[in-house]
């Protein structure tokens, strides 16, 4: 057992921590729970053969709790000679679904004679949102029963005990609450070859492209979308994801660039952007991509052009679960 540098806690405790296995134990001077359990004849929960004893509800952290004792060690787990004790939600009916709370908890027992607490603290336990206990194993052997029972250390006097407990909440979590986003580090590469001729329809669609797990495509307006249309002067190009590919609440960051190439090959004009597509915003371009009379310069009196586009997914964000 090695002890640590005197600590200071809330509520005005003080005292020193010691490590033993995987729990936090410290001997407290003073302090003031969140909640006490104070059990009489205690002896008599053995005899009755009494495996378990729930505290009443206390709230902390703005959720509500319980204390679960087993006076004779949890048998489930087959913890022998040891006192269990535990940390429980309570009413958990009204949390929405999966619903996760982490929490720092102190468990607390009282030494009646010096005045002083037992203290044993997790850090970052995790409460689901099912009424479950944390099955850490610092609270399955929460104090050997042969030290609990000896007198001399006060903890059990007239064969009454006096436990407690504080929660404080680090964080709470659900789902749809967050995102996780990720990105790669060289990016998600993907392209598309088109020839497009005439120019006499509204739009033109190409031919899909597979890049990232998701698929795209790009729409090109020969006489113009939007502001190109009211001006009359411009072509509009737009890169387009397949939403039906599109995980729900996902989104995908990618870059892009067009081109748009003479037949000879020898002219073209380009331009990049960045975009998060979603199912919300799946299109992103230009509507004043190029310049009508530019591109008829292009084109050169060709019917046709080519048009190329690069895609590079370089990340994805999707919500926590």
């Amino acid at each position: 057992m090695k002890a640590t540098v005197p600590s200071m806690f809330p509520n005005g405790i003080i005292g020193i921590f010691y490590h033993f296995r995987k729990r936090n134990v410290c001997i407290g001077c003073t302090t003031s729970p969140h909640y006490f359990l104070k059990i009489q004849s205690f002896s008599l929960l053995a005899k009755n053969n009494i495996d378990k004893h729930e505290s009443g509800v206390f709230q902390a952290g703005g959720y509500k709790w319980k204390l679960v004792l087993h006076p004779c060690g949890n048998k489930t787990k087959n913890v022998n000679e040891h006192i269990s004790v535990y940390l429980s939600m309570a009413e958990t009916s009204s949390l929405p679904s999966k619903w996760e709370v982490h929490a720092v908890i102190r468990i607390f027992l009282l030494d009646q004679t010096k005045h002083n607490y037992l203290i044993v603290q997790g850090t970052n336990l995790s409460f689901p949102y099912l009424d479950t206990i944390s099955s850490h194993d610092m609270v399955d052997q929460f104090i050997p029963f042969k030290t609990f029972t000896d007198s001399r250390n006060g903890y059990l006097v007239d064969d009454t005990c006096i436990l407690g407990a504080e929660v404080f909440v680090s964080k709470e979590m659900r789902a749809g609450n967050g995102e996780s986003v990720t990105m790669f580090k060289d990016g998600l590469i993907g392209h598309i070859p088109w020839c497009v001729s005439d120019f006499n329809e509204e739009y033109y669609d190409s031919q899909q492209c597979s890049v990232g797990n998701y698929k795209w495509k790009f729409r090109f307006y020969p006489k113009g979308k939007g502001m190109g249309v009211e001006l009359g002067s411009n072509v509009s190009l737009y890169l387009n994801l397949a939403t039906e590919t599109l995980p729900s609440g996902t989104k995908v960051l990618a870059e892009f660039s067009l081109k748009i190439y003479r037949v000879d090959m020898q002219k073209h004009f380009s331009i990049k952007g960045t975009h998060w597509f979603s199912t919300l915003s799946p299109e992103s371009g230009w509507e004043r991509f190029m310049a009508l009379q530019e591109f008829n310069g292009l084109v050169g009196g060709f019917h046709y052009c080519f048009i190329f586009l690069e895609v590079s997914v370089l990340g994805v964000s999707a919500p926590l679960h």
